[in-house]
């Protein structure tokens, strides 16, 4: 099947969902496959350097999430309250369990060997892989929105702006509660992959810069930063970052504060735009998608990123470009320390 090339680095995935993409993640040992999940109720596996869909399956309302466990097993949840694990090499497939609302996330922690499922339903809830099964079920303040595992650490970002730090291996309180430095309402959360501390962006074309350490010589170096900002006849545009991505693969010294880790934003502007964010600094920008950049992910080894380019009805239900994944092979001079 001939590739779609955008570019000399860059193709579009055949066979894409019909609807909105809600999340793309690559298995954890290759960058040869790619798990999608959609408005459309479907997930499905690519096999992205054949550019084909290698299979399918459904739930019965939209799907918002969805993440390997290994690179066999496929889980996944949304608005039908069903939590679903799939066996990619069988197309066999288990309803472990569920939510009482939609489940917005789906994250594995390969740390303590969990499962995590944030709800709508204002609960996290962690599930053992093995059998599988539910191991707990966690209160938190508001509706889910977005969660990141770093380690054996938990980062929850509800409604109301709230954000939650857990410890997976001690989940009988909250280690710390915290609100978000931005004024308005919370759209991601990713952990550094130095486990130091997280990426949180808004609806409001704002990222922040945290860190984990309560101590204040550590919290003085939190700052935030606008982007996805556009001057459009003299007016600024100001759009929300959807996606955070980061590439963590020039470790050019080996001391933690100083690890060249990149960060990779998406925004309803179509922009994908790629700092460092402790230098405080933009480094490149792609060109511009078709429409909102509603998901991104990086593979195992941080040579490939997907984009999922989806309208997120932002403006309502207009006439927009169609949905679409590009897989980029990323340069060393777009993510090397300049």
């Amino acid at each position: 099947m001939k590739l779609k090339m955008t570019g000399s680095n860059e193709f579009k995935l055949n066979q894409t969902p019909d609807d909105g993409i809600s999340s793309v993640k690559f298995s954890p040992n290759t960058s040869q496959f790619l798990l999608v999940s959609s408005w459309d109720t479907t997930v499905r596996l690519y096999d992205v350097p054949a550019n084909s869909m290698r299979l399918k399956y459904q739930h019965s309302g939209a799907v918002l999430d969805c993440a390997f466990y290994d690179p066999t097993h496929a889980w996944s949840g949304g608005l039908d309250q069903q939590l679903k694990m799939h066996d990619l090499n069988t197309d066999q497939e288990n309803l472990v369990g569920g939510h009482d609302a939609p489940i917005r996330c789906v994250e594995y922690c390969p740390e303590v060997n969990v499962m995590v499922t944030g709800s709508w339903d204002q609960t996290v809830k962690l599930w053992d892989p093995r059998t599988p099964c539910n191991a707990g079920t966690f209160s938190q303040p508001e509706k889910v929105y977005t969660l990141s595992v770093s380690g054996d650490r938990l980062i929850v970002g509800t409604a109301g702006r709230r954000v939650l730090v857990w410890d997976l291996r001690n989940m009988g309180y909250v280690q710390q509660r915290r609100e978000s430095s931005l004024k308005y309402q919370t759209r991601c959360i990713r952990a550094f992959p130095n486990k130091q501390g997280y990426v949180l962006s808004s609806i409001e074309g704002r990222v922040a810069v945290e860190y984990l350490d309560p101590s204040p010589e550590i919290q003085k170096k939190k700052y935030a930063f606008k982007c996805h900002r556009l001057k459009e006849n003299n007016i600024e545009q100001i759009y929300p970052v959807n996606a955070i991505s980061f590439h963590n693969v020039h470790n050019t010294f080996n001391n933690l504060q100083t690890i060249s880790e990149r960060c990779f934003s998406g925004g309803s502007d179509g922009f994908v735009n790629i700092w460092d964010p402790f230098n405080k600094k933009r480094l490149c920008q792609f060109h511009r998608y078709p429409t909102s950049i509603a998901s991104l992910a990086f593979s195992n080894d941080g040579t490939t990123l997907a984009i999922a380019s989806s309208y997120m009805y932002e403006m309502d239900d207009i006439e927009h470009p169609e949905d679409g994944i590009y897989i980029r092979q990323v340069t060393d001079a777009e993510t090397k320390p300049k």
